[in-house]
């Protein structure tokens, strides 16, 4: 099969023939239509990623939409190595695919499943979201962000906070306030804590998630108690570490807690994904992406950090 290959680590793949896989008892082999260019799949094809393998030589890919035998349309979760998503062929365990909805296309289904699965899992499992509450994004104007953004609103959040970089993203971004990550913005964070924020949604941690956490705690520690402010961490996209001072913890209502694989078992990330897509078309939930063929992927894998690309290896993206 036509397929990305890994063949060296920090390395774009190169787009050449790969092995076809042979589905094994509980396997099934799924015609791949759709494959998104996440973050962690770049993460894990550099071997920076606490769940990468020891070797190259794979295909990459975590995730992505195709056919199975029978014929349906199906959106796949963690393909088995070294035949990950972004070749003609993947090799899936029966127990880590679902079906998609008719109404969904290909391409769609890939781009919501990849980029809202984070936040919907958040806030079912790790942070339940309760409707009225206030949701800061840390993050908001990436592709993940974005949905964080749809799918927070879904909830009955009553207020949402969008953090980020890019001005002109935040500025169509349908939430209540707009923090810009510049000199000022440590200023109008403090603000909205004082305000109130019930639960943190942060996919970029680094020097973002640091002011965030400063101006969720410093100065605190009302005799009466702090209100609970729930930081859900869910991608280092600016960076790996952190430092925080103890008594940010004493003497705030802070509760900083991960969601992603490991604190969330497989199971419920695929529970997960089943509701998301089922919910996709009554919710109006969207993300914009850029389509390319598979043969494309060295350009893909380079080209601007804020785009989220699907590949196509089948050709069929809708």
């Amino acid at each position: 099969m036509k397929a990305a290959v890994v063949t060296d680590f920090g390395k774009a793949p190169a787009y050449g023939d790969f092995r076809d896989p042979v589905a094994g008892e509980g396997e099934t082999i799924v015609r791949v239509h759709a494959a998104p260019l996440s973050p962690i799949v770049k993460a894990l094809a550099s071997g920076k990623h606490y769940t990468s393998g020891a070797q190259a030589g794979f295909v990459p890919g975590v995730d992505g939409v195709g056919t199975d035998p029978e014929g349906r349309r199906v959106y796949f979760l963690f393909p088995k190595a070294p035949f990950g998503s972004m070749g003609e062929l993947a090799l899936v365990s029966d127990e880590m695919i679902v079906a998609i909805p008719d109404e969904i296309s290909n391409v769609r289904a890939a781009a919501v499943a990849t980029g809202g699965l984070a936040s919907w899992v958040a806030l079912t499992r790790r942070a339940p979201l309760q409707p009225g509450a206030t949701v800061l994004v840390n993050g908001a104007t990436g592709a993940a962000g974005g949905m964080a953004v749809q799918i927070a609103r879904h909830f009955g959040a009553h207020r949402v906070i969008a953090v980020g970089r890019n001005k002109t993203t935040l500025d169509r971004l349908d939430v209540e306030s707009r923090i810009a990550l510049d000199d000022r913005a440590d200023e109008a964070l403090r603000a909205e804590f004082d305000r109130g924020v019930d639960v943190v949604l942060d996919f970029l941690w680094g020097e973002p998630a640091a002011r965030v956490i400063a101006a969720a705690t410093i100065n605190r520690g009302a005799r009466n108690g702090e209100p609970r402010v729930r930081y859900v961490q869910l991608g280092t996209a600016a960076g790996d570490e952190i430092s925080i001072r103890g008594d940010a913890f004493r003497s705030s209502g802070l509760e900083l807690i991960g969601s992603g694989i490991g604190s969330v078992a497989i199971r419920e990330l695929l529970a997960g994904a089943r509701e998301l897509l089922s919910e996709t078309n009554s919710a109006g939930f969207n993300a914009s992406v850029t389509t390319l063929p598979l043969m494309a992927v060295a350009d893909a894998w380079t080209g601007p950090s804020d785009i989220r690309y699907i590949l196509s290896p089948a050709g069929r993206t809708h």
